[in-house]
């Protein structure tokens, strides 16, 4: 019965989806938009609808109720609540769900925010035109080929259980991240494509907000993702390219560029149609990352999904790349002011955007390049990490290159501050030589440590120097975010070209040596619970002949996974991280362990967390526009 009742409440909710598209779009035809106060409560009801399946979906998760497919296809009857609830969207099904769900509350907040209420009664019509009709394409999967609600008859004793890979504290909260940025963006999309009905020059201020917040919920998802690949694969490092982990940076880099031209947009009256075409172009690019995710039609490390809603995606992709290039051509919009020279900041940012969109570009054909090979090829060919890495990292590099120098550009000329520039050059210089004294020599990780160093002074040098920044807290904040944005580069440029690592074979008693740190192998224990079984190797790590810690790297074999699955040991650190894991082990307690020296590896956490609640303080109060009437 319950399966029913959601079902229809998705039905429901898909029909008045419809509806309010269809009654904006008759209003808007008729010139005379009227009565828009009633989207509040249309997109409550909205709201509820999408909140009554999920309800009943977290209940049957909660309660083991195998009637329901998605549970017995992610959970079993051993799985904790909180893992338990994690399957809500570890299935493509629940998935889609969840962001329906996400898309309809932030559509209300919106609704009944002081940037949704108060604006002209045709760019209101617009907006929810757009946002209603992206509403219900996602109504439209959840009831044909992605139905979270289906039921098994009879249903099974037991579940499948949940990947073991996704029994960790990062999966409860990445992908919920991401899902709520990805809806996030859908305000800005819906607002910038509306202008393509009406002029609204102002929506780029209504919609600063929500596309930070986006901006900041998507940048926490992946910063998370790449701390659970660290912790949970077992591998040792936090990113391999994989068509998932590109997924979510392309829209990332898209939404970043319009976070910058919208700067402009908002303060010189420029990149009008830029603006409009990055904002839809970043919602695009978020179902683009869920085809990839959830289609099931590349091959990925954690790709957890199936077939079925690939054509779908596809074709709301197509009507996306419609809409946007309706946007470049007939976006109704007068920001159409010349930029000054390329010396300038606002040339810098214009710079900094295209960096930004040619590393999507690239990114994305990269990742999609299997199935564009399938054209003429029977044998899809995809890149692996050193294409990525040739290409996409020298502009990384150029970014951090730029990044102590742009805000010391004169808004319309670079002449401001000479000295200031040369004093960067000249700090960045002695700090790349003392970099290749400690051993940091290789081409693209030098300049990036040095200009990363002198990030962090310059930024906060302009704060303090200039009032514009410091008597502001946005200003502020968004110097933070770009000191964030250094101290990632600086972990990633230490982490990754200059980690050592070392397997062997170890008896009791005996030691691996690596850098200056011996490995002792002390026991290989067992212990066996109801959901799995997991040998544990007890490893004693000791720094010039002093112990600091051991090591207890797992080896867990799951009841319902006939594979073992690896759980690293780490003892943290901010300069030298030891990380240990387990690959197999003997009769006579001998294991093969591999041990990792992961030098500057927590500064990309602690940059990327700075980056995120920085972004929070650069959410100013918006004030209520005035009231006009739609009657």
């Amino acid at each position: 019965m319950t399966h029913s009742i959601g079902f229809f409440c998705l039905l429901a909710g898909m029909g008045l989806s419809i509806a309010l598209c269809a009654w904006c779009g008759h209003m808007l035809w008729r010139g005379k938009a009227q009565g828009m106060h009633k989207v509040v409560w249309i997109q409550a009801l909205i709201v509820g609808l999408t909140l009554v399946p999920s309800l009943i979906l977290a209940d049957a998760l909660l309660g083991h109720d195998f009637s329901f497919k998605l549970v017995a296809d992610y959970t079993d009857s051993l799985l904790p609540w909180t893992y338990a609830l994690t399957a809500f969207w570890a299935g493509q099904e629940g998935s889609f769900l969840f962001w329906t769900l996400a898309l309809a509350v932030v559509g209300l907040f919106w609704a009944g925010s002081s940037s949704g209420r108060g604006v002209p009664a045709e760019s209101t019509c617009a907006f929810w035109m757009v946002y209603s009709l992206v509403q219900a394409f996602f109504f439209l999967i959840l009831t044909t080929v992605s139905n979270p609600l289906l039921q098994l008859s009879p249903p099974p004793a037991d579940g499948n259980g949940l990947n073991p890979l996704l029994q960790h504290p990062g999966m409860v909260f990445h992908p919920p991240l991401l899902f709520i940025g990805y809806a996030g963006l859908t305000v800005p999309a819906a607002a910038g494509l509306g202008t393509v009905f009406v002029q609204d020059d102002a929506w780029l201020e209504r919609v600063r907000n929500w596309t930070l917040t986006a901006w900041i919920f998507l940048t926490a998802g992946i910063v998370l993702g790449a701390w659970w690949s660290y912790m949970e694969l077992g591998w040792g490092g936090y990113w391999a390219w994989d068509p998932v982990e590109n997924a979510s940076l392309i829209p990332w880099l898209a939404c970043s560029a319009f976070v910058h031209t919208a700067v402009i947009g908002r303060k010189s009256r420029a990149l009008g149609r830029t603006n409009v075409a990055l904002a839809g172009l970043s919602l695009v690019l978020c179902l683009l990352a869920t085809f990839v995710t959830r289609s099931g039609m590349l091959d990925s490390l954690h790709a957890f999904g199936a077939q079925g809603v690939g054509l779908p995606l596809i074709w709301g992709m197509g009507a996306g790349v419609l809409l946007v290039l309706l946007g470049i051509l007939g976006a109704q919009t007068s920001l159409r002011r010349q930029l000054p020279s390329i010396g300038s900041q606002q040339g810098g940012i214009v710079l900094l955007t295209w960096l930004l969109l040619i590393l999507a570009a690239v990114i994305g054909l990269g990742t999609l390049w299997p199935l564009i090979s399938r054209i003429w090829s029977a044998q899809s060919v995809g890149f692996g990490p050193d294409f990525y890495n040739r290409v996409c990292l020298p502009f990384f590099a150029l970014f951090i290159i730029g990044l102590p120098f742009c805000p010391w550009l004169g808004w319309t000329g670079w002449k401001r501050f000479p000295k200031v520039l040369a004093g960067i050059l000249g700090g960045a210089l002695i700090l790349g030589a003392a970099a290749w004294t400690l051993g940091i020599r290789d081409l693209l990780p030098l300049p990036t440590v040095a200009f990363a160093l002198v990030a962090v002074p310059s930024l906060l040098g302009i704060c303090l120097y200039r009032s514009a920044y410091r008597r502001r807290r946005s200003g502020w904040a968004v110097m933070a975010v770009h000191i964030g944005l250094a101290v990632v580069a600086l972990g990633i440029a230490v982490s990754g070209p200059y980690a050592q690592e070392k397997d062997a074979v170890l008896s009791p008693g005996q030691q691996l040596r690596l850098k200056e740190y011996t490995f002792t192998h002390l026991s290989l224990s067992r212990e066996r619970t109801q959901r799995m079984e997991a040998y544990k190797a007890t490893l004693r790590v000791a720094k010039n002949g002093r112990e600091i810690a051991r090591l207890v790297p797992e080896r867990r074999m799951y009841r319902s996974f006939n594979q073992p699955f690896a759980e690293a040991a780490v003892i943290p650190g901010l300069g030298d991280e030891i990380y240990a894991t387990l690959l197999g082990f003997d009769q006579e307690d001998r294991v093969r362990v591999q041990v990792r020296i992961n030098p500057g590896v927590n500064w990309i956490w602690i940059g990327g967390t700075l980056m995120c609640l920085a972004g929070l303080l650069a959410i100013r109060r918006q004030r209520p526009p005035r009231q006009e009437s739609d009657a």
